[in-house]
């Protein structure tokens, strides 16, 4: 069967914030009794204002007009390096495939579709989170996991 993938557009941002939402409650191992009110404004307003300033790009796919499938990529600058010294960085998030549509390369042609976006900007460093089930794919596609990078939590 034959899945339509379409850059998201500011029309679209109710289709981008459910599939946020239910990515959010599986990486975070949330029930559906989890009050995600205040994460599901924040999503909208990202959305809007990223859309329209060009800083994420979001891909649905749809089968008809069902949205089966997300993915997005965030582009941000951090100070220039020796081994990026532009500085220029992207960022892969929010990659969902609806359970009864998984194993059918919908994720596989969504993230390249990302990389492909970054690459157009002339973008190299570009990182992403991967959860158990998502790493086989990314590391298919020919991402490595990285020993260096570290990060510290906050109590809220």
């Amino acid at each position: 069967m034959e899945y339509t993938f379409r850059k998201a557009t500011a029309d679209d941002l109710e289709l981008l914030v459910d599939p946020r939402i239910t990515v959010l409650r599986a990486a975070n191992r949330l029930d559906d009794g989890t009050d995600m009110t205040e994460v599901r404004r924040a999503s909208w307003e990202y959305y809007r204002a990223a859309l329209a300033d060009g800083s994420h790009v979001a891909y649905l796919v749809l089968d008809r007009d069902k949205v089966m499938g997300t993915g997005g990529v965030s582009f941000f600058r951090v100070m220039p390096t020796f081994h990026n010294p532009s500085g220029r960085k992207a960022y892969i998030m929010n990659m969902y495939t609806a359970p009864e549509y998984r194993r059918r390369g919908v994720a596989l042609r969504t993230l390249g579709l990302l990389v492909q976006e970054a690459n157009n900007r002339g973008i190299t460093a570009i990182s992403l989170e991967a959860t158990a089930m998502g790493r086989g794919l990314y590391e298919r596609f020919g991402f490595i996991a990285m020993e260096d990078e570290m990060e510290l939590p906050t109590s809220e």
